[in-house]
Order: C-alpha cells, then sequence, then structure tokens
C-alpha cells in the first residue's frame, strides 16, 4: 500500500505566534486549507503538511484530553538537504521561542537537532548521507 500525501495534525494555542514561528522559520503555508481554526504547515508541497489546529477546533476530533505540553505522545522528524539547513532551522527556531529539549548529535551517515516548539511539540531537523554508511 502506498499513501498519497500525510498530514500531521497537532494542537496550538495561538494561530497568529503560530504562523509568526513557522514563517520566520522558512516555511509556508497552504491558504487554501487555513483559516481561523487551524493553519496548514506545507512541509513537502504534495506531500507532507502539519495541521496546525487551534485548541478548541482540536477538541471537535478527539474525546481525549489535549496534551498540555508537559508530555510527549510524538516525535515529528523531518529530512533536509544539509547539515548546514538542520543548524539554520533549529538556531531560527531557539531565536524565535523554541526551547532544546535534547542535543544534536552526528552519527557520521545521519546529522540531528531538536527543538520544541512554542506549544511544545517536539521536531527532529536531520540529515542523512547514505553513503557515508559502514558496508
Amino acid at each position: 500500500m502506498k499513501v498519497k500525501s500525510i498530514y500531521v495534525n497537532l494542537p496550538v494555542k495561538n494561530l497568529e505566534k503560530t504562523r509568526e514561528f513557522w514563517t520566520k522559520l522558512g516555511f509556508s503555508f497552504n491558504e487554501q486549507f487555513s483559516d481561523d481554526k487551524a493553519l496548514c504547515l506545507v512541509l513537502n508541497e504534495g506531500l507532507i503538511y502539519s495541521m496546525l489546529i487551534s485548541h478548541e477546533f482540536f477538541s471537535t476530533f478527539t474525546n481525549r484530553a489535549i496534551a498540555d505540553g508537559s508530555t510527549t505522545q510524538v516525535l515529528v522528524a523531518i529530512e533536509v538537504d544539509s547539515r548546514e539547513l538542520v543548524d539554520q532551522i533549529v538556531e531560527n527556531a531557539l531565536e524565535n521561542g523554541a526551547s532544546r529539549y535534547k542535543e544534536s548529535a552526528d552519527h557520521g551517515w545521519m546529522y540531528y537537532d531538536s527543538f520544541a516548539d512554542i506549544d511544545g511539540h517536539q521536531w527532529e531537523i536531520m540529515f542523512t548521507d547514505p553513503s557515508q554508511i559502514a558496508q
């Protein structure tokens, strides 16, 4: 089986601040799927998106309590084209209100760094170079 695309749905406290945060990191939004209840963050056009949904609207999709940022339910890992871009995104995130929850790691063939966004969602930004994997 093959899925057509993926949407990771995450609750957020303030859509305006969330839009500003991700815009400063260099990301864009699909305005067709964004409104006063949710933002559609484009991670890879046509393939991967994150729906950043106000707490009020998010609660209409579940019968469970919404995580308050003090627990971890999901780690979202995204791969980018270079180590430099990993560092740039994490640096921009930290400068714009994110927090560090783990130090960067370099495994030779894989380099990654991490941050928790302004709503406490944990993101791992990674670069891989399969040619560096030991045979």
